[in-house]
């Protein structure tokens, strides 16, 4: 809830064995940002095995623990469980090594702050002069997921893999995440499936870390195939008949094609052998494709059985948010007195 002299501001950090930077990281956090009442801060322990959470409570963070290691994906789910419930205005993610500079919290909630996105996301590639150094491989391969994101998003993004965001309200109430190992490129393509407005910002950030490896991209094969498999169900589940379509087209024309060869074989040729297998594989092809065109049928309606759930989801959460409001508008009014203002259940 927004008070008078500014916005609500929770800033997440998602952790696992962070001891030696996460302190310094929350300190690093400013507290005196214009157009913001409140700064608060929720370390998402996901299974250390180190001090990291006893070091974020010494620096003054709220700490959830998971207890075992879910995966950053989890850990984002569950900061944005604990945005919508404590009913702030702007969320922001970054991660807790020290890659990214705390200060730069100030110009990536700007946006949202103005009413100029629903997601504000941090660019290393955007602006030239802050490319940071990073091996080639892995400049590739961000390049090529940032393709990859704006055709299936329908924008021109620059960085869609780094995990320094921030999120207005409507945002945090209109996301849904499913993925385990990792977030970035999901949201992108959730929020842009719902038309949320999401602008890049571009920030200096580091291209190696200090301390330790990245647990998503240390091994780029692997993020890879699993953020792939990421991209591929968000497209299957908001996307369904251009998934499936698609391929029973494809599926459809090369059964056209083998039919073609079968029939001109046995023009030219006055028999079917030796090329008899051209038919039972147009055929084959042939019913492969309407079984893929059924399957895209069904995929459909099951993707807008989740639009309507989501849907009622949003409308959920934004009642709570108003019944919160209501009762808050409630409680400042003057009583009669005998009168007991019933108190919110935590």
């Amino acid at each position: 809830m927004s008070t008078a002299s500014g916005a609500r501001l929770l800033v997440m950090l998602p952790a696992l064995n962070e001891a030696m930077t996460i302190a310094d990281v929350i300190g690093r956090i400013p507290r005196d940002i214009e157009g913001v009442a409140s700064v608060e801060v929720v370390v998402i322990d996901d299974g250390s095995t180190d001090d990291t959470a006893k070091l974020a409570r010494q620096a003054g963070a709220d700490v959830i623990s998971h207890g075992v290691n879910r995966g950053v994906g989890v850990a984002i789910q569950t900061g944005l469980a604990e945005a919508i419930r404590r009913r702030v205005d702007v969320a922001v993610n970054m991660d807790s090594d020290g890659q990214f500079d705390p200060a730069g919290i100030v110009k990536l909630i700007h946006p949202v702050l103005t009413n100029k996105a629903d997601m504000a996301t941090a660019s290393r590639f955007r602006d030239k002069a802050l490319i940071p150094e990073m091996p080639a491989v892995k400049r590739f391969g961000n390049w090529g997921m940032a393709k990859l994101v704006s055709f299936l998003a329908g924008g021109d993004y620059h960085d869609v893999s780094c995990g320094f965001r921030a999120y207005s309200r409507e945002a945090l109430l209109r996301l849904v995440l499913t993925g385990s190992f990792t977030y970035t490129q999901e949201s992108f393509l959730v929020l842009a499936a719902k038309g949320m407005k999401i602008v890049e910002v571009p920030l200096p950030v580091r291209g190696v870390r200090e301390h330790g490896e990245s647990r998503v991209a240390s091994n780029l094969w692997r993020y890879f195939v699993r953020t792939s498999s990421i991209i591929f169900g968000s497209v299957r589940d908001y996307r369904p008949g251009s998934v499936f379509g698609t391929a029973a087209a494809v599926l459809l024309l090369l059964s056209i094609a083998t039919a073609g060869f079968f029939v001109w074989h046995r023009i030219t040729a006055g028999q079917f052998t030796p090329h008899i297998w051209a038919g039972f594989v147009s055929a084959f092809l042939f019913g492969l494709s309407m079984l893929v065109f059924m399957l895209g049928q069904v995929a459909l309606m099951i993707s807008r059985l989740r639009i309507v759930q989501e849907q009622q989801l949003y409308i959920l959460r934004k009642l709570d948010g108003i019944a919160h409001e209501s009762r808050q508008d409630a409680a400042d009014e003057p009583w009669a007195p005998g009168v007991t203002i019933p108190k919110e259940k935590a």
